[in-house]
């Protein structure tokens, strides 16, 4: 057919570039999907674009739209929102024209099983819903921290996926949340979504002695969503007795130089990761993947998403999204979320 589909990849450090192909007919039981919108998760993807991820790793082996490797040249991303304009012969027509969510790289219009696609709820615009993976990171953040009343926390990082993390913490009845991030934006907007202080990282020395007189010393718990390493160094000091943090970065490549020779021993301090890939082990007795959307849900429609989204680049510009975001350090005027738009 004369009609071509453009797929983002990722051909070197430094370096992404769209290529055309042919769009395909569905299979008997596929779907075809126009994307309208996608959304690129920085932390990730500039872990990709600057060629930090360990090229052995399998792309995620929980989710069909992907195969191998980081291994150069590669396709990636994993948040489309599009309209289904084509089903093959075993699909009920019903999905034609409807809005659908895919874990799917970045292209104009792809394939795919219907039972791997999630139908855009009435309550969120595609914009919103492109943005369902963060807020299902977010809520399996929240999961593994399993906050407790009357906790002090704090979230290292108000990126988007911090940002998202700090307005579903602010719903439990903490003693107290704290942001820490270096962009004072940011701050703003974790002050916004529930935050009671915000801190530099430079300030955040102090955050252990954030307490009551007839409280013990330390944090009940942090969360480091920041990607940088030396900001766990940071929670491993904030964090009290028998304190917890959680590590919701992909460092990639990059190494945590952490401090574990003062208290991190005798104080019983525990470290775990969270991955969205999978509902820890002693939640699945009640958590599926599906309650778990579900709650994404719910976040994204408490969540000011139009604060959030900072940019939004036409895919043909897709090069320039990049260049946007691996200068982010360089100051305020930094992006947060950018997502591609494709017309």
């Amino acid at each position: 057919m004369s009609e071509r589909a453009r797929s983002l990849y990722f051909e070197a450090p430094g370096e992404v570039a769209l290529r055309e192909r042919a769009v395909p007919e569905p299979g008997p039981e596929e779907v075809r999907v126009e994307t309208a919108i996608s959304a690129i998760s920085a932390g990730t993807e500039l872990l990709v674009y600057r060629d930090e991820v360990p090229t052995e790793m399998a792309v995620d082996p929980t989710l069909e739209a992907f195969d191998g490797d980081f291994s150069f040249p590669v396709s990636y991303g994993y948040a489309a929102v599009g309209t289904v304009t084509a089903c093959g012969d075993r699909v009920d027509d019903a999905w034609r024209g409807r809005s659908v969510f895919a874990f799917n790289p970045h292209e104009s219009q792809f394939l795919a099983a219907p039972d791997s696609l999630i139908p855009v709820p009435d309550s969120l615009s595609a914009t919103e819903a492109a943005l369902l993976p963060t807020a299902e990171t977010a809520t399996n953040l929240v999961l593994d921290a399993a906050p407790a009343v009357g906790e002090r926390v704090a979230v290292h990082g108000a990126g988007v996926v911090g940002l998202f993390t700090i307005g579903l913490l602010a719903a439990f009845p903490l003693s107290s949340l704290v942001a820490v991030d270096p962009l004072p934006g940011r701050r703003n907007l974790a002050a916004e979504l529930g935050a009671d202080e915000t801190l530099h990282p430079d300030r955040s020395d102090r955050l252990g002695d954030r307490r009551d007189a007839d409280e013990p010393p330390g944090l009940d718990l942090a969360v480091e969503i920041s990607g940088r390493p030396a900001a766990l160094d940071d929670a491993v000091d904030a964090v009290g007795y028998d304190g917890r943090i959680v590590v919701g970065s992909w460092y990639g490549q990059k190494r945590a130089d952490l401090d574990l020779g003062g208290e991190f021993h005798r104080a019983r301090i525990d470290i775990s990761s969270s991955q969205v890939s999978t509902i820890a082990p002693d939640r699945r007795g009640r958590w599926t993947t599906d309650r778990r959307l579900d709650a994404a849900v719910d976040l994204l429609e408490r969540v000011p998403v139009e604060e959030i989204v900072t940019h939004q680049i036409p895919f043909d510009e897709a090069p320039r999204a990049y260049d946007l975001l691996d200068g982010a350090d360089a100051g305020e005027g930094s992006p947060l979320q950018v997502l591609l738009t494709y017309d």
